[in-house]
């Protein structure tokens, strides 16, 4: 499911998937989290930076002092909504996730960050 979608519904996802548009560039999107549980000490930065890279990712991560997680993450619609999906319900193997938070999602002409990181 889409956990948001793109201002003409979700054809931007779809229409990426047909053959004749496999060049066609995808629309970027950004967003900001927040997950909140056992979610520090339990090396879920470091799991989130791996998930990251694998789905192609962009951003960054850290801890915040309301011992819950942050961070902005940048991609396709597709990328991120399996992003969330793994933040909300998977994430580091020791982590207890009660809740994700997202804010700021909106569509980007370019991307703002090279790589994603963890932040101190």
């Amino acid at each position: 499911y889409f956990f948001f979608q793109a201002e003409d519904g979700i054809r931007d996802a779809q229409e990426s998937r047909g053959l004749g548009d496999v060049y066609k560039r995808q629309p970027l999107y950004t967003l900001d989290f927040e997950v909140f549980g056992k979610v520090q000490g339990v090396f879920f930065r470091k799991y989130t930076g791996i998930k990251a890279k694998e789905l192609g990712i962009v951003g960054w991560v850290k801890n915040s002092r309301q011992n819950t997680v942050v961070g902005s993450a940048q991609g396709t619609l597709d990328k991120l909504n399996l992003f969330k999906s793994w933040l909300e319900k998977e994430g580091s193997p020791k982590s207890q996730i009660k809740k994700l938070q997202l804010r700021n999602v909106k569509k980007l002409d370019v991307l703002e960050y090279k790589a994603f990181t963890q932040r101190n």
